[in-house]
């Protein structure tokens, strides 16, 4: 069976954000990604410049570190990146669906994977404007037809400024069946910096106080549960 690239295995810990915020959840990260936003938090995942850090896994022994992390208690499994989607992880969701296991994927939507219809919690992240990405549309709605089998389909979005925030508009009306959640970006990436809690603070303040004057109420606006308790810290 093809090994996996994985950048790192951790948990269990709370899911920081999303639809399954507050979540007890065990992180598959995986290594590699198609993308290079401009304010990554996980380049260690991301940039080939780690790949010497990425372990190859075979799906069997990424299943035996999950169990031993989650003391074998069935929970939720979350794959992330980088972008999980440009590798196969079907097997191992087989593993631990099999065993009574959750599994959630968040990617951004620019690999379909057959695999996404197994999921418990597919998350569609497309990346706005302030990431210096493009988002193929088309490409996206593959991932949304692929996910059409998973129990939930969901879109975030993460938000900078007003210019994220209008073609976060435009991305929901392009797909308004899937539900939205938004969170304020964190511009402040480096695992050995403080994170300015205020400068998030504010920014979540200005983007609730936003959507409200809008009267757009179509999304949950949601912390980086994560950032506020641990900062930038790797491995929680």
């Amino acid at each position: 069976m093809t090994s996996l690239r994985i950048a790192e295995i951790f948990g269990p810990t709370i899911q920081g954000e999303g639809a399954l915020i507050g979540e007890p959840t065990v992180f598959v990260r995986a290594g590699g990604c198609d993308y290079r936003c401009s304010w990554c938090d996980s380049l260690h995942a991301v940039d080939s410049a780690y790949r010497h850090q990425w372990a190859p896994m075979a799906p069997e022994a990424i299943w035996t570190e999950l169990q031993q992390l989650s003391g074998g208690q069935p929970l939720t499994v979350s794959i992330s990146g980088g972008n999980p989607a440009i590798q196969d992880f079907g097997p191992l969701i087989s593993l631990g669906r099999a065993e009574g296991y959750r599994f959630a994927c968040e990617t951004q939507g620019s690999v379909a994977r057959p695999w996404f219809a197994d999921l418990d919690t597919l998350v569609l992240s497309p990346k706005p404007p302030s990431s210096g990405e493009t988002v193929d549309w088309d490409a996206f709605a593959h991932c949304v037809e692929a996910g059409r089998g998973a129990r939930s389909t969901v879109m975030k979005i993460v938000i900078f400024d007003r210019t994220d925030y209008d073609w976060a508009k435009h991305a929901h009306a392009r797909f308004p069946d899937l539900p939205l959640y938004l969170q304020p970006g964190n511009p402040e990436v480096d695992p050995e910096e403080p994170v300015d809690l205020g400068a998030l603070s504010d920014r979540l303040g200005w983007l609730t106080d936003t959507a409200m004057a809008d009267r757009w109420f179509a999304p949950r606006i949601l912390p980086q549960l994560h950032v506020l308790i641990w900062g930038n810290k790797r491995g929680v």
